[in-house]
């Protein structure tokens, strides 16, 4: 008789998750980490040994079960890292959290997360303190030279009383990663180990080894899905990384000439603020093999420095549903003028994603060059909302296939261009922003009767939230009044940059607001 032979996702496996131990068994000297701001250079073998006393911390003196999640709040630093190879390590949850969220919107991801452990950032003691956990979970701060977990993890600190690390399946969760929607509720993205294990071997399968021996400056926030797939393969591949704790162009560029960086990616402000910085015309970016650009299109001007530098530029995309890479252009394949022509593109599917773009209504695949929802399927798929089913239905569509409510088109040669959100989300400076998500808040203004936003263009962060506001009658209200009242229950890049007020708002013929009509009119405010 034959047995029923185990699904590789779910047969749980030694070497699932132990990003740290494996590297360090392979190339334990290698230099794996430099955290500049600390002036902390490790090898994988350190990197290592500080994720075994990490997971300890987790496991032995907080008590922390596999499945179980733990919150982050923290600039990207070492400790950080420590957690993420922890978590790998011990099977419990990483779930990071946005310093740029207000109280009101941490506290709603606290609660639905519902974790067994704050751990956070000491720049961020006053906003820590300010969220409400849940009965029994425990504040840890993440502190230079002192405390707790600078105890237990630093060089020197008790060894584990055992072995830490725990056999895991790739479908175990891994993260939980909060991303910006259409409604006004964040989604939590549940993110497991076959995710990031995938999507690492994609990256590096696709790359093909066009950046050589990698040497990376991570500027992602870690808060994001896009850091920590950027510190993987890079770790898959026994690279090297400088891990800043905060963006600063002027820094960015000694690092980069200092530590002879190889790649880097970010979003369109921070090379605008890299080639308008007073160092940049003096860095040596000889190093440099390519630069890649994610969370909202670049343009070419900001791209322009660059190329006059001899530096390749592109676009990737992807989504954390579905990637959180699933489209890149390969450095070195184009040439300069090829790639300048190209610029505006995302190149194609990486090697083991599928994609369609289809017809919005009868969801059958339009032809070349025509413009509908871009369709992705790859081994690097999410698993849901955390406790959404309803959403996840919409978004996991029959056959594997991930919505990802973007507009897009392929020309004839395969080059995939994303023309804008099929909903009404925008992105500024790369981080997703829900319309009904400000409005709601600007709704419970006192003086506000009626709102609208939406994004409008903005040279810098690609787009910023505008609002068209209908005061109540008698109100005494103004736009600096408006905008210190998002400032308290609000993200700063959600506040409204531009507000202007109308007698009433514009209307479709089906009765809804009229949001085209109204960025239209904002668009030209001053």
């Amino acid at each position: 008789m034959d047995r029923e032979r185990p699904s590789y996702d779910h047969l749980p496996m030694d070497w699932v998750g132990d990003w740290a131990g494996r590297r360090a068994a392979l190339t334990p000297e290698r230099p794996a980490l430099y955290e500049p701001d600390s002036g902390r250079r490790l090898s994988y073998r350190e990197m290592d040994e500080r994720a075994g006393r990490a997971g300890a911390f987790l496991t032995e003196a907080l008590g922390i079960g596999p499945g179980e999640p733990v919150c982050l709040l923290s600039r990207n630093r070492l400790e950080a890292v420590d957690l993420y190879l922890a978590c790998g390590k011990t099977g419990v949850v990483l779930a990071p959290l946005s310093y740029r969220l207000a109280v009101p919107e941490l506290n709603d991801l606290v609660r639905r997360i519902a974790p067994r452990a704050l751990l956070y950032d000491e720049a961020f003691a006053e906003l820590a303190a300010a969220l409400s956990l849940p009965d029994g979970a425990v504040r840890v701060e993440l502190a230079d030279g002192a405390g707790r977990y600078h105890a237990a993890v630093e060089a020197g600190g008790a060894a584990p009383a055992g072995p830490v690390n725990r056999p895991l399946a790739l479908a175990d969760p891994f993260l939980y990663v909060h991303t910006g929607g259409t409604t006004a509720t964040p989604k939590i993205c549940v993110v497991s180990h076959r995710q990031m294990v995938w999507n690492a071997v994609d990256i590096l399968a696709t790359g093909g080894g066009a950046l050589g021996p990698q040497r990376e400056l991570l500027t992602f926030p870690l808060f994001h899905i896009g850091g920590w797939n950027t510190l993987t393969p890079v770790y898959y591949a026994g690279g090297y990384t400088v891990l800043p704790r905060t963006f600063d162009p002027g820094a960015a560029l000694e690092l980069i000439e200092g530590e002879e960086i190889t790649h880097l990616g970010g979003v369109e402000a921070m090379l605008q603020l890299m080639a308008e910085d007073s160092r940049f015309a003096g860095t040596d970016l000889s190093t440099l093999a390519g630069i890649t650009t994610a969370g909202a299109p670049c343009s070419a001007p900001t791209m322009q420095p660059f190329w006059d530098r001899g530096v390749p530029v592109s676009q990737s995309y992807g989504l954390t549903e579905a990637g959180p890479s699933d489209f890149m252009v390969v450095p070195g394949d184009l040439g300069f003028d090829e790639m300048r022509e190209r610029h505006d593109a995302v190149g194609g599917s990486m090697f083991h994603t599928d994609y369609r773009i289809v017809d919005p209504d009868s969801g059958e695949p339009v032809a070349a060059g025509e413009v509908g929802v871009l369709l992705m399927r790859s081994p690097h798929t999410f698993d849901g909302y955390l406790d959404e089913p309803e959403r996840t239905a919409r978004t996991l569509r029959p056959g594997g296939w991930v919505d990802s409510g973007d507009l897009a088109y392929a020309d004839a040669a395969g080059d995939v261009r994303i023309v804008g959100r099929a909903d009404n989300m925008f992105i500024s400076g790369g981080e997703n922003i829900s319309p009904e998500e400000v409005e709601r808040v600007l709704g419970h203004h006192a003086g506000i009767h009626r709102v609208a936003v939406v994004g409008v263009d903005d040279p810098r962060w690609g787009q910023v939230p505008a609002a068209a506001v209908v005061a109540r009658p008698g109100a005494d209200v103004d736009a600096e009044q408006i905008r210190e009242y998002a400032a308290g229950a609000l993200a700063r890049y959600k506040v409204p940059a531009r507000i202007r007020f109308c007698e009433e708002l514009p209307l479709t013929g089906a009765g809804k607001i009229d949001r085209l009509r109204i960025r239209e009119w904002l668009s030209s405010a001053p």
